[in-house]
């Protein structure tokens, strides 16, 4: 006599939802997420708060964000209920990663699924113009991310017959198959006739999609 199946075991998974443009809530049902330490605003049920070093995971996580310079302080929630996530106002776009990878400035990430790998990648000089250091964070997997811009992002489609050109001060992520490279000289402010300008742009070709907000950082390719 065959022993009777077992139901199969399905993995809960937190559920992302924005509360107006600068607020996220998210949904669990005894799962988990890693977020941003210190963002967390309100939470409803029982949850559990574990602050972890981001940047990474393992030794050579931990040896990269030491050399590198790419902090990123989070923290895992799980639970029970709904926890809602903010920082500083800043506006709040949710990405779904389906096996592909996100590459996105620390400063500017909120909140993943706790199953999404998170690690760092080098950005060489595009780094060093934005001031952020020569490595940024990627986020690979299956799941959610919430990333932050200052004012309502913008998402760009990059394709092999339009490449794309970026303000490295306005850059926020990317992700698909691009590529990336730099250029410098002319700028855009040069031909409002303003001079100065940004010393280098960024510039994608592939096919992807890159984020970008209508303000500035300040950086140390030139004047913003």
């Amino acid at each position: 006599m065959r022993a009777p199946l077992c139901p199969a075991t399905v993995a809960s998974v937190a559920t992302f939802r924005l509360q107006g443009s600068k607020v996220l809530a998210v949904d669990m049902t005894g799962d988990a997420v890693k977020a941003k330490n210190g963002s967390m605003v309100a939470y409803d049920g029982q949850m559990a708060f574990k602050k972890l070093s981001g940047g990474g995971e393992g030794i050579r996580g931990m040896v990269t964000r030491r050399i590198t310079g790419e902090q990123m302080t989070v923290m895992e929630v799980k639970g029970h209920g709904t926890c809602w996530f903010a920082d500083r106002a800043s506006e709040i776009n949710l990405v779904n990663l389906q096996g592909d990878k996100l590459y996105v400035e620390s400063s500017n990430l909120l909140c993943t699924d706790a199953g999404l790998r998170t690690g760092t990648s080098f950005t060489g000089l595009r780094g060093a113009s934005q001031g952020n250091g020569l490595f940024t964070t990627t986020v690979e997997g299956h799941g959610q991310a919430a990333i932050m811009s200052d004012g309502p992002a913008v998402v760009l489609r990059v394709t092999s017959q339009y490449p794309l050109t970026v303000d490295p001060g306005a850059y926020i992520a990317h992700q698909g198959n691009v590529r990336q490279s730099f250029q410098s000289g002319v700028t855009f402010r040069t031909f409002m006739g303003e001079g100065g300008g940004e010393a280098f742009q960024i510039r994608f070709e592939g096919d992807g999609l890159v984020y970008v907000q209508p303000s500035e950082r300040n950086t140390i390719a030139g004047d913003v």
